[in-house]
């Protein structure tokens, strides 16, 4: 059984970093592309930032400069480093495991709150 957990979230303060974590279960992580994405209320989910099992990073435009996706394949982990926080940035943070060579097999964690907020 796949399992994704995100943990990480939380308020802070415009100009703030948090730091995100997923954790894997399963044998999906080492050969899987990890990636983060956000909802927002009323928006659709989106494609924050990406990383391959040869760590190869993709970022939103919105994030670039501020955003750091890293992975662990030791802790089979994945990371989003998120600095210069903006109140745009509010939104639940979902981890997602994807086969490259299967896309159909992807696999989501719960999602964590991030508010950035003064």
């Amino acid at each position: 059984q796949v399992q994704l957990v995100e943990s990480g979230g939380g308020l802070v303060q415009p100009g703030g970093s948090l730091r995100l974590s997923c954790a894997t279960s399963g044998s999906i992580f080492s050969i899987s592309t990890m990636g983060w994405y956000r909802q927002a209320p009323g928006k659709e989910r989106e494609l924050v930032a990406a990383i391959t099992v040869g760590h190869i990073t993709s970022y939103a435009d919105s994030v670039k400069g501020r955003f750091t996706i890293s992975r662990d394949n030791a802790k089979n982990t994945v990371y989003l480093q998120m600095r210069s926080l903006k109140p745009e940035d509010t939104a639940v943070y979902y981890c997602n495991a994807q086969n490259p060579i299967v896309p159909t097999l992807t696999y989501w964690g719960q999602g964590t709150q991030v508010t950035v907020s003064s």
